[in-house]
C-alpha cells in the first residue's frame, strides 16, 4: 500500500485523525484484501500513536499555562481528551 498524503510525522492532529478515521472505515468495510488490511492496520497504529503524542503535547502545554507568573504551579487542569 502506498502512503497517502503527507508523512505521518508532518501531519497535524486533525489531519492524522481524519486519516485514522479513513483507515478504520476501510478496514470495517471488509472489502480490503488481507495484505492491504495488514498495511492499513500498521498505518492506523502509527496514526494512533501520532495522535496520542499530539494530545500528550497539548496536555503539557495546558499544564504550563496554569503555572503562575513566577513559574510556580498554581494548579493543574485535568486533561480531558474527549
Amino acid at each position: 500500500m502506498e502512503e497517502e498524503g503527507p508523512p505521518i510525522a508532518a501531519m497535524s492532529f486533525e489531519q492524522a485523525l481524519r486519516a485514522l478515521e479513513d483507515v478504520v472505515r476501510r478496514l470495517e468495510g471488509g472489502e480490503v484484501p488481507l495484505e492491504e488490511s495488514i498495511s492499513l492496520y500498521e498505518r492506523g497504529e502509527a496514526l494512533r500513536r501520532h495522535c496520542q503524542a499530539r494530545l500528550d503535547q497539548a496536555q503539557a502545554r495546558i499544564e504550563k499555562i496554569v503555572a503562575g507568573p513566577d513559574g510556580s504551579a498554581t494548579g493543574a487542569v485535568p486533561f480531558d481528551p474527549a
